[in-house]
């Protein structure tokens, strides 16, 4: 039932993430993502053969410590930048709205878990099994925020940065960025990869500030 629980927090999160991209370039100009049946929370439109099943497998091997954590992604929602006023500074917009929406989805669940929380109370299950998706959304947007493509972070660091850096870095992460990413996923602390080792400290923070209590 547990692994039930998390699959199910899993299609919810994705669903949102990819959902308001699609939602934020459409309200940016560029109604391709609308245009493809992208702009739904239909968890089925977001489905991808390869990712999203290997999350589902990796869900039941990090359940039974074959692997050190679960991984996957949904189908990335395509937009054309020649749709876009400002191509570098919207595409940093659509990339940030995957990450924003799973934590304002957070917030708003955690403060549902507070106000049916309290002693004897009969929504207590309920509380329960909400609180995976807490903890899924957080760190599905912590995890997009690390600035390595094909990462929304990727994406939003370019849009952040002076032009002719951003341009150097698009370079560096359209080339590299994988690698990297690879990199820093692969365990070398131990058990813990040096991705773990960097966000699970502000994963924890702010699961301590929603839930009261830290998760991983």
């Amino acid at each position: 039932m547990e692994i039930l629980f998390l699959l199910f927090s899993f299609a919810v999160a994705i669903t949102i993430h990819e959902a308001a991209h699609a939602w934020m370039a459409d309200r940016l100009g560029d109604p391709t993502a609308k245009l493809t049946g992208r702009l739904t929370l239909n968890p089925l439109a977001h489905y991808d053969k390869v990712g999203t099943t290997l999350f589902f497998v990796t869900m039941f091997l990090w359940k039974f410590g074959v692997v050190p954590f679960p991984f996957g992604w949904a189908k990335p929602v395509g937009f054309d930048p020649f749709n876009l006023k400002n191509p570098r500074r919207d595409s940093a917009l659509i990339s940030a709205a995957g990450p924003t929406a799973n934590l304002i989805l957070a917030i708003l669940l955690a403060i549902i878990i507070r106000l049916i929380s309290f002693p004897f109370s009969p929504a207590f299950i309920i509380a329960e099994l909400i609180k995976p998706l807490v903890v899924l959304n957080v760190s599905l947007a912590i995890f997009n925020l690390v600035p390595v493509n094909p990462l929304d972070g990727g994406k939003i660091l370019v849009g952040l940065l002076p032009e002719k850096n951003a341009r150097k870095v698009e370079f560096f992460l359209d080339r590299f960025g994988i690698i990297l990413l690879f990199f820093l996923i692969f365990p070398t602390f131990g058990s813990e990869s040096i991705l773990t080792v960097i966000i699970s400290p502000i994963i924890n923070f702010l699961l301590q500030f929603l839930l009261g209590s830290k998760i991983i």
